[in-house]
């Protein structure tokens, strides 16, 4: 198993170190993976391949073998690129002739701009980790491993990989999963609780249900689960009928150190801040995605209620009760 950074585990069996040296490559503006495309019955110009393809553990075709018949423009048209891209992931030229079986690759062949660093690959060449050096970008390691945005963020069951408040997933050093473990086909179909920002709270899990499935699915790692949730156990199964809390919620956080109140079904509905809580800390401890939106005064510029110790750092001041809930807005103090 690969190394794992903080809160990421990246079950990553089988690889192997090292790729081929390729020349730098800029990512292009749209940096996302592109899929292979489906043929359409009815449209009898839409060109097809017979021959195999190898995707990753999203399905984003990462090589192709071609089959009797194929060429680099016909391959090219089929994925999305144009010949000119595809004949350089394999160092060709384009027009170059295809000889059935050869292993053409559908993305880049090494290390390029916004991600120069060390990479692991499994048995089939896909890639399945890498750790990150400084300057690389979001963008440039999208685009160098055949992976979106989110689906970086699900392999590596974390809300986003952007920047966002100051927070910084990719980060120099951070050894980062680029695909999934295989997980169990019954999982993920238990009973969840949401609050009023269509955040799960809790799940009640089911038969296949796993730290890997549960941390895809909903986005929290397998050390955040167990923290939250006390009586599991790492590399022991989650019993079927447990319900799992998927937010720090009674666990005080920094920046969330304040006491709240629930609603019938568990869901937090109001705070009291205490010294040092923060927007950020109290939106991270709840599941929130918009905390002033439940407390904007009945009229008014859209500015909320509550006072800050510290508008700089979005500190508020202790002894305030706000709302958690966009269901139950809190307009002002005693409202």
């Amino acid at each position: 198993m690969a190394a794992c950074t903080v809160l990421l585990s990246l079950g990553l069996a089988g690889c192997t170190s090292g790729e081929p040296p390729a020349a730098a490559e800029t990512p292009s503006v749209d940096a996302t993976p592109r899929p292979a495309a489906t043929a359409d019955p009815a449209a009898e110009s839409t060109p097809s391949l017979a021959g195999e393809t190898v995707s990753d553990s999203f399905g984003n075709p990462d090589f192709y073998i071609t089959a009797p018949g194929d060429t680099l423009a016909r391959v090219a048209e089929v994925y999305g690129f144009s010949e000119a891209k595809v004949a350089g992931f394999n160092g060709l030229h384009p027009g170059a002739p295809l000889t059935p079986g050869t292993r053409l690759r559908l993305m880049p062949a090494g290390p390029g701009i916004g991600a120069m660093g060390d990479a692991m690959f499994d048995a089939n060449g896909i890639p399945t980790s890498y750790t990150v050096i400084p300057d690389d970008t979001l963008a440039g390691i999208s685009y160098r491993f055949n992976v979106t945005s989110d689906q970086l963020a699900e392999a590596n069951k974390v809300r986003f990989v952007h920047e966002q408040g100051n927070v910084y997933f990719i980060k120099p050093g951070r050894t980062i999963a680029l695909q999934k473990n295989p997980v169990d086909g019954r999982s993920g179909t238990g009973e969840d609780v949401w609050n009023s920002w269509g955040r799960a709270v809790f799940y009640t899990t089911v038969d296949g249900d796993s730290f890997d499935s549960l941390g895809y699915q909903f986005r929290v790692g397998t050390a955040e689960l167990l923290q939250y949730n006390p009586t599991l156990v790492e590399n022991q199964p989650i019993p079927a009928g447990t319900t799992l809390r998927l937010i720090p919620g009674e666990l005080p956080i920094d920046g969330a150190r304040g006491t709240f109140t629930t609603g019938a079904d568990g869901i937090a509905l109001t705070y009291t801040t205490a010294p040092g809580d923060t927007e950020s800390g109290i939106s991270s401890r709840f599941n929130v995605t918009n905390l002033p939106k439940a407390n904007l005064p009945a009229t008014g510029d859209g500015v909320p209620w509550y006072q800050y110790a510290d508008p700089s750092t979005g500190e508020l001041a202790p002894g305030q009760t706000i709302s958690l809930s966009l269901d139950e807005p809190i307009n002002g103090p005693g409202n």
